[in-house]
């Protein structure tokens, strides 16, 4: 939208309190704000270009018409704005970055309850706490849960028809004194239950209540006489006021409160959240957001505060932030303390910002420079061959003259220590009769390289030859030919020690049989023997079927050809419809052919 086109419903617009909607040419929403007053709020969208931020002139630019709605209170537009950011979710307002996975304590909908941890919400009437942002201190929930009270971990259907059938029978966690053996009915559903309450009771934070019920059990147990037990009871109540005591807040005047702190650069802004329950603390987490325009930090924590209660599931009748806000809920308790314990809070929580803005700065640097399995691994080759430059293109050559026939020959490519395979490629040795390896190496290296050349493409780095001086010599001589031996590595690798050979030197190099590079060598001469081995049988397998086919009479090599593409073996041949045979031959050769396949 064009200041001039603005300025033409400019008089249209109130100087009351409402919500205000860009839209592009579709009619979707891409803002959704809050003013009170629209007219003022509006025209600052169009005012002098310096003084507004590139992101609100996209917007307007991007933006073909504006409207706007009408409240009483500014309270009213921000009840409304919230509803219109939740439900249109346009793309030029705050974005809450979360792609993290969260961890949550599950209590199972089932007889005799399980307690354990998921990363899966199913809604079949279970209860669910969290999401717990550090999965060390839920550990530490679930570990003091498994030491205070004696739950099951079987997934057994424990009704009570099943046990009173007698279809169970207790298990090593019975016997380790883990689990009080319900599956065997030696433990009721009541007391079970009452054990499910007290954990609820931790998850929720409220302590108090779960060091009065271990209290008054040890004591009915000692009353009973049942010393054992209530020593038992002694320790478990222990174990408690030590994670009662790390987990507690410092002032006790503190009760059920959420924590928020905020720091905004240009790009993002992060809010820290502490969810204290009773005096503790049982939560915290921080969160990102992606700005889109130049939003004010009251403006950001007013959308951020309400989302993050809701996932952390928060009923907490007061938020204590770092200055005054607005929110949805009117019933909400808002302080914005300057001293005492609940400053500290906010002092606390901006704290856990810093600490998370400095260690995301640290982990953006190791990012950087952190090198690629692939460049730790081509530096290492590089410094073993005392090479000018790292080798990010290697290309390695093998023959294959099987029983003496069908010489052929392979050249596989390797690019930043990764095979690539459409870069294979195969020869037919041409000039060269009978197995004779340091010929066939002169001619496909030098008819390879020459292509190369011709056709202007980049010659590699290292160029790796399987075999010994002689290989490594006929390698040399066509590179001498085609004048580019200054220009690239070679070597030479013998199998047998595993010796690296440089043109020139009588002497081989070893490299740790446990180096990077010399696997990176290993791995490019096997691949080379294995494509110039598929190659030479594939080659084999077609020479011995064409010379089948030509022998028998009235088949001339067209037709070998013809029914070679067609049926790729004799024993498919054999077991072809004759009709198709025919069809593809003529009556007269298909008649030939299944005559001398029958014989």
């Amino acid at each position: 939208m064009k200041t001039e086109e603005f300025k033409a419903i400019a008089e249209t617009i109130p100087q009351e309190p409402g919500v205000y909607r860009f839209l592009d040419e579709e009619g979707t929403i891409l803002y959704v704000g809050k003013a009170k007053s629209l007219k003022s709020r509006l025209n600052s969208y169009f005012g002098e270009k310096r003084h507004i931020q590139y992101k609100t002139v996209l917007l307007t630019r991007n933006a073909s018409s504006i409207e706007f709605t009408v409240v009483e209170t500014e309270h009213d537009a921000l009840l409304l704005e919230n509803s219109l950011i939740k439900r249109f979710q346009p793309r030029y307002n705050v974005m809450l970055k979360d792609g993290k996975s969260y961890t949550y304590i599950c209590i199972k909908n089932e007889p005799f309850p399980r307690v354990f941890f998921t990363r899966k919400l199913i809604r079949d009437g279970s209860v669910y706490f969290g999401p717990y942002t550090s999965k060390y201190r839920a550990n530490i929930l679930l570990e003091i849960i498994k030491k205070l009270f004696q739950l099951r971990t079987c997934n057994l259907n424990l009704t009570r028809n099943n046990i009173e059938k007698g279809k169970f029978k207790v298990c090593l966690e019975f016997h380790i004194k883990n689990c009080l053996g319900p599956c065997e009915g030696l433990e009721s559903s009541d007391e079970y239950e009452d054990k499910i309450e007290q954990v609820k009771n931790i998850l929720k934070g409220n302590l108090g209540g779960v060091k009065r019920y271990i209290s008054d059990s040890m004591k009915l147990r000692a009353k009973n006489l049942e010393f054992e037990k209530a020593q038992l009871l002694k320790e478990k109540l222990v174990a408690f006021e030590d994670y009662q005591s790390t987990s507690t807040v410092a002032s006790v005047t503190i009760k059920d409160v959420d924590v928020f702190a905020i720091f905004k650069d240009d790009q993002m802004a992060y809010v820290n959240y502490l969810k204290i329950i009773n005096g503790s603390l049982v939560n915290t987490d921080v969160q990102e957001l992606q700005m889109n325009l130049d939003d004010d930090p009251p403006d950001l924590l007013s959308f951020a505060i309400p989302a993050i209660r809701e996932k952390f599931e928060s009923t907490a009748p007061e938020v204590i932030v770092p200055f005054e806000i607005q929110l949805p809920d009117p019933k909400l308790i808002i302080t914005v303390p300057r001293r005492g314990d609940k400053r500290k809070l906010i002092e606390l929580a901006e704290k856990n910002i810093n600490y998370y803005i400095l260690q995301k700065k640290k982990d953006d640097i190791s990012k950087q420079k952190k090198v690629s399995s692939s460049e730790r691994i081509l530096s290492t080759l590089k410094k073993d061959l005392q090479m000018d430059v790292i080798p990010l293109h290697i290309e390695c050559f093998d023959n294959s003259n099987i029983q003496g026939t069908n010489p052929v020959s392979s050249c596989v490519v390797f690019k930043n220590a990764k095979p690539s395979n459409k870069d294979y490629r195969h020869f037919n040795i041409k000039t060269v009769v009978g197995p004779n390896d340091f010929a066939s190496m002169e001619e496909v290296v030098y008819r390879r390289y020459k292509r190369q050349l011709d056709e202007g493409h980049s010659l590699p780095q290292l160029i790796i030859i399987d075999g010994g001086k002689g290989q490594l010599s006929s390698a040399v001589s066509s590179l001498e030919k085609l004048k580019i031996l200054d220009k690239v590595t070679v070597i030479g690798i013998a199998k047998k020690l595993e010796e690296i050979f440089f043109p020139g030197d009588s002497l081989p190099l070893y490299i740790n049989k446990k180096s990077e590079s010399l696997k990176l060598i290993q791995q490019a001469r096997n691949e080379a023997h294995r494509f110039a081995i598929s190659f030479h049988r594939d080659q084999r397998s077609k020479l011995f079927l064409d010379t089948q086919l030509t022998n028998i009479p009235g088949i001339g090599k067209v037709t070998a050809e013809k029914l070679l593409k067609k049926f790729g073996s004799v024993s498919r041949l054999k077991d072809a419809d004759p009709l198709e045979i025919e069809e593809l031959i003529g009556k007269v050769s298909s008649r030939k052919l299944i005559a001398y396949l029958n014989e």
